[in-house]
C-alpha cells in the first residue's frame, strides 16, 4: 500500500463506511486467521471481533444465495481482515476469498469441515521383477478445515459404465489459499460426515483453491 496514493485513502474511507453499516445491521462476528495446518477455528487464531452482515452477490440484502451457490458478499470493516480469514457468526462460517479495493469482501460459505491427507506409497519389488505399490501411512496436510463442498450436476462414470450404474458423486470443493502448501491430484479428503473423496484436479486461483473431487465408494 502506498500511503501517498489518494486512492488508498479512499479505500480506508470505504472500509470504515462498511464497518459503520455493519454495526447498524450486522451481528457480532469472530475473525480467525489460520497460523498452520491445524484447525483454524481455535481461540489462539482469533484476531478480532467485529460486526458483519452477509448477503447474496447482488449486495441488495433481498435474499440469500440460492441452492448450489456458496458465494456471498460480506459487509464489515475490511481494514481488520485479509483474504483467507475465517468469519464465524453463530454457527455459520465463511472464509474471505477476496478483498478487492473499494468493494465489499467476497466470501464463501463453509458448510463442511474436512481433513486432507496425502498417501505415502512405497514401491515393493518381488521375485522375477514383479512389483506393486504398498499404501503406507498417509501424511496429514490440513486438519479440520472448514470448506465448501457442493455436488456437481454430472456424476463421474465408473470404469465399468454399466447401464444401471449411477456413477460416482463429483464434488466442487472451495477453500482459501494456503501458506506453503500445494494441494495435488490424488490427495484424499474426509469430511465431518465421514465421507471420503479423492482429489481429481486442484486449481489455485486468485480466490483460493478450487478442487474437483470424486467421492469414494464405501
Amino acid at each position: 500500500m502506498d500511503a501517498a496514493d489518494p486512492g488508498w485513502a479512499r479505500q480506508d474511507t470505504v472500509a470504515r463506511a462498511l464497518g459503520r453499516a455493519a454495526a447498524a445491521i450486522g451481528l457480532t462476528t469472530d475473525v480467525f486467521r489460520p497460523r498452520d495446518a491445524g484447525p483454524p477455528i481455535e481461540a489462539i487464531n482469533r484476531v478480532v471481533r467485529l460486526h458483519a452482515a452477509f448477503t447474496g452477490p447482488d449486495e441488495r440484502f433481498a435474499r440469500p444465495p440460492g441452492y448450489g451457490n456458496a458465494v456471498w458478499s460480506g459487509l464489515f470493516d475490511t481494514a481488520y481482515t485479509v483474504a483467507g480469514d475465517y468469519l464465524r457468526q453463530g454457527e455459520a462460517l465463511w472464509f474471505i476469498a477476496a478483498q478487492s479495493p473499494l468493494m465489499p469482501a467476497l466470501c464463501v460459505r463453509a458448510d463442511r469441515v474436512a481433513t486432507f491427507v496425502r498417501p505415502v506409497t512405497t514401491r515393493m519389488v518381488g521375485a522375477g521383477g514383479y512389483g506393486g505399490v504398498n499404501l503406507g501411512d498417509s501424511r496429514t496436510l490440513l486438519r479440520s478445515w472448514p470448506v465448501s463442498i457442493l455436488a456437481t450436476e454430472r456424476p463421474a462414470r465408473t470404469e465399468a459404465a454399466l447401464p444401471g450404474d449411477a456413477g460416482l458423486a463429483v464434488w466442487s470443493v472451495l477453500l482459501p489459499p494456503l501458506r506453503d502448501l500445494v494441494l495435488e491430484p490424488a490427495d484424499l479428503l474426509v469430511d465431518d460426515l465421514g465421507r471420503r473423496a479423492v482429489v481429481a484436479s486442484a486449481e489455485l486461483t486468485t480466490l483460493g483453491w478450487r478442487l474437483v473431487a470424486h467421492q469414494a465408494v464405501p
